[in-house]
């Protein structure tokens, strides 16, 4: 479907791709992942066709449509309902509803045979392209990644950025684009609604290319990983779980070769330096010399894993009770959040506070901060040091500061050697200590802010989606830190892999009541799955049919019979052939030659939709499916005629 072929792409003269070569084929589910700053998103703009490569070639199918979901569709702004704009994605149906619309107000005031006519097919093009069906697809997307059933109608302008993102993305789901790209789709969603994306995701009918760090939704949608690295992009025909065992043994088999190659090398050398001065030996080392020239150099393995090698500790910790909730009752305006709810932190305790977005999780965190009014009993505890971070806090470091500066302003009285030492921790190591604030990427400010809070003598930390835009070694890093970390932390994420990783308790809102769980994620979802209700469908009672007396055999019915069961045979024949021929098809598409070659593509290309579309028109005929005009196909027909 998509060839990318030997592209070269340079930012600044510096190569962030280099001769590298994927495939994208139908109904392939790909994750794409990397490093932050290794050209993941470059590489959906280059496809998208919104930068150009120096060298290279990329070659889609004729038919190919793309769909892109970007963070730049965060400044997207309109009067309409956010109904309306997710039914922009029904472009045609729309146009022709608007026409039906126009024509039936004519109507009322001047009839003629020519309008009447027309609306007549006006309406067979609407009901041909689904648009009596294309508002409930609409509403069930919107619902489905998080939205009320009151939201619907209400203006795009009136959401945040995260929320209107969500619209973008069910518009994108509506179109259905042969290739899906998104990225970081999951930084918007709450649990729920990255539930309810993976199930559409899985059984979308074309293809799906990914960038996220969420590991856990990689793991539930795609089924191939390509990895961006030393300007390459490198295939690993797995889920992202595959990827790590893969790539672990890939390293391994090229590590072996590499110290194989480097006591080959070591050897020949020693050879030549002994013998250089030897005139008898003199062919031998000569021959060892260009031997060498010529060897192909296997490259070190390079690990990208890192650990955290320092200890993040406290001079105070705190008493027993960290913070007490007692009787609390929250509200904006008509809009409950708590009633006469009840918790209390205690000291150890690691807290995923886990929900769906409007439940109060941001409320409940400002609570326990102390900077939220609130109706009830309040204790913070003896000798509580809080240490606050969330998104909005990278606005709070100062741009002009290097690196290490800010580190230093932030009280901790810790060397400077100390701070390099917590910083390399952060992957900031050698000059990068000496950066200014303001030239740092979204996921380097959010490791800075992430460190300083660290660093900052708290005992008690109160954490709002830490993981937005870490990579997936910078997120490691946070997992080891908060591991090893001797105070309490209350942590706010719908990331599932970091979640399980870190807390020892789960909190959830419930009927305005702070719910608790004591066990750590996967602990609580095995619970929450045993205690949900199935709802169970009762089976309508089978009545029995009265038996009937035997007809007469009808010799006219018998002949129509056997006709009909010979036109079932011919059918059942036809579709093991062209099942066939569209199995021999795939597999020419697969070859790497046929998508190098952009005619030979198109070929394959129309044969394949030639045999599918063929199918498509076999089935009904067997019983599978129903025709387009509603009635029984001929497995029905056949059913009818024989009863």
């Amino acid at each position: 479907m998509i060839s990318i072929s030997n592209i070269s792409y340079y930012i600044g003269g510096r190569p962030l791709y280099e001769n590298a070569s994927m495939f994208i084929r139908p109904n392939d589910k790909i994750g794409l992942i990397g490093l932050n700053g290794r050209g993941k998103s470059t590489l959906l703009k280059i496809i998208n066709g919104d930068l150009s490569v120096n060298s290279g070639s990329i070659s889609k199918a004729k038919d190919c449509t793309l769909g892109f979901l970007n963070q730049d569709l965060l400044s997207y702004q309109s009067e309409d309902a956010i109904l309306t704009v997710a039914m922009e994605a029904f472009k045609e149906a729309v146009d022709t509803q608007r026409q039906i619309e126009k024509i039936l107000h004519k109507l009322e005031t001047e009839y003629s045979d020519d309008l009447v006519d027309k609306l007549t097919k006006l309406q067979e093009k609407f009901e041909h392209l689904d648009g009596y069906t294309m508002q409930a697809k609409a509403e069930e997307v919107l619902e489905g990644i998080g939205f009320t059933t009151k939201d619907l109608h209400r203006p795009l302008r009136e959401f945040s950025g995260g929320w209107r993102m969500r619209v973008m993305l069910a518009k994108l789901l509506l179109e259905k684009p042969s290739c899906l790209m998104l990225d970081e789709p999951t930084n918007h969603l709450d649990l729920p609604s990255i539930e309810w994306v993976e199930n559409y995701l899985r059984s979308y009918e074309g293809a799906v290319v990914i960038v996220s760090h969420d590991r856990t939704f990689l793991d539930n949608v795609i089924t191939k990983t390509v990895e961006v690295t030393n300007q390459q992009l490198v295939t690993y025909e797995g889920n992202y779980s595959f990827y790590l065992e893969e790539k672990e043994l890939r390293e391994e088999i090229q590590n072996n070769a590499y110290e194989n190659q480097q006591a080959k090398i070591r050897q020949t050398e020693r050879f030549i330096e002994r013998f250089r001065s030897k005139a008898t030996k003199a062919r031998q080392v000569q021959s060892r010399v260009k031997a060498l020239e010529r060897m192909d150099l296997i490259d070190e393995v390079v690990s990208d894993a890192a650990t955290v090698n320092f200890k993040f500790t406290f001079n105070q910790p705190s008493g027993r009770h960290v913070v007490t909730l007692k009787d609390i009752s929250k509200a904006y305006g008509s809009n409950q959040i708590l009633k006469h709810a009840n918790a209390t932190i205690e000291r150890g305790d690691k807290i995923a506070l886990i929900g769906a977005n409007g439940k109060g999780k941001s409320t409940l965190l400002r609570i326990i901060a102390n900077t939220e009014p609130v109706e009830g009993e309040r204790t913070i505890g003896y000798n509580v040091i809080y240490g606050f971070y969330a998104q909005h806090q990278l606005e709070s470091l100062h741009v002009n500061n290097e690196i290490l500066d800010e580190l230093k302003q932030s009280g901790s009285n810790k060397t400077e050697q100390e701070l390099r030492n917590v910083l390399g921790c952060f992957l900031f190591t050698d000059d990068d200590v000496f950066k200014k604030i303001k030239v740092l990427s979204g996921g380097e400010k959010s490791r800075v802010a992430l460190a300083k809070t660290l660093i900052s003598e708290a005992n008690f930390l109160l954490l709002d989606e830490p993981t937005n835009h870490l990579d997936f070694i910078s997120e490691n890093i946070l997992i080891q830190a908060l591991q090893q970390y001797q105070g309490s932390f209350v942590v706010v994420s719908h990331n599932r892999h970091f979640v399980n990783q870190v807390a020892n308790k789960i909190w959830y809102i419930e009927n305005y009541e702070i719910k608790e769980y004591p066990g750590t994620y996967e602990e609580y979802e095995y619970w929450r799955k045993q205690n949900t209700p199935v709802a169970v469908v009762e089976k309508p009672v089978k009545k029995e049919k009265p038996v009937a007396k035997e007809a007469p055999v009808d010799s006219n019915n018998t002949k129509k019979t056997k006709a009909l069961q010979q036109e079932l045979s011919k059918v059942e024949d036809s579709i093991l052939k062209l099942e066939a021929e569209k199995q021999q098809a795939e597999a020419e598409l697969a070859k790497p030659e046929i998508y190098s070659n952009p005619s030979q593509l198109e070929i394959h290309q129309a044969q394949f939709t030639k045999v599918e579309a063929a199918l498509k028109r076999s089935y009904p005929k067997m019983g599978r499916d129903r025709e387009p005009d509603g009635k029984p196909g001929l497995k029905n027909s056949f059913s009818l005629a024989i009863s």
